[in-house]
């Protein structure tokens, strides 16, 4: 079975560098203007319950009935939501967590070991189910922290997690050949379907 995991397309937030998390911000025109539809069709295509990934999985793939998984949703940023690194930089809270590689809990939001958790344990029983069905192919359009979550865990081969995060309209097509023996997601090749992406 073929996994083609991707991030929304550009929104506001993402334009101009604040942390986005759980908040429920839309594509922009210019994101929405950007996004191309892609070369295949899946008959279903997942989605979390942010209205960036609906409107992106409408664009890209027009034809398939949207699932909503929203425990793929992204991370809860908390106290440092609709923020930039600029208003949030002399914030002690802010820097402390920064200063601990974002690892701890976002004051009134998640830590990125529950986010991992979270999203991991949600991706884990779509692909289980979809290959019990034996469906040729998984669509899932959802976030940045996402695919760092799930492919720091599964991916191979491996990268740290920021390295995972794709461009807005971007990701990955992975393989999951080893998936019920090891709990492993072989890239394929990395893609996007929006457009003046750096891809």
């Amino acid at each position: 079975m073929l996994i083609v995991l991707l991030r929304h397309g550009e929104t506001a937030y993402n334009a101009q560098r604040r942390y986005q998390g759980k908040s429920d911000i839309p594509l922009s025109a210019r994101g929405r203007a950007r996004l191309r539809a892609a070369d295949f069709a899946p008959d279903v295509v997942v989605v979390t319950a942010l209205c960036r990934t609906a409107q992106t999985a409408a664009a890209v793939f027009p034809g398939a009935r949207q699932a909503v998984e929203d425990d793929l949703r992204e991370m809860d940023f908390g106290d440092f939501e609709g923020k930039t690194y600029g208003e949030l930089k002399d914030d002690p809270a802010y820097r402390a967590w920064v200063e601990g590689d974002c690892l701890g809990r976002c004051p009134g939001g998640e830590s990125r070991a529950a986010f991992s958790d979270r999203c991991c344990a949600a991706f884990s029983r779509l692909v289980d189910e979809e290959l019990r069905k034996g469906s040729p192919c998984m669509a899932v359009v959802a976030h940045g922290g996402t695919q760092m979550a799930v492919l720091e865990r599964f991916g191979a081969p491996g990268r740290a997690y920021y390295a995972w995060c794709a461009s807005n309209g971007g990701g990955y097509v992975l393989r999951a050949d080893r998936w019920a023996s090891e709990r492993t997601l072989d890239l394929v090749q990395e893609v996007c379907f929006a457009e003046g992406s750096p891809w």
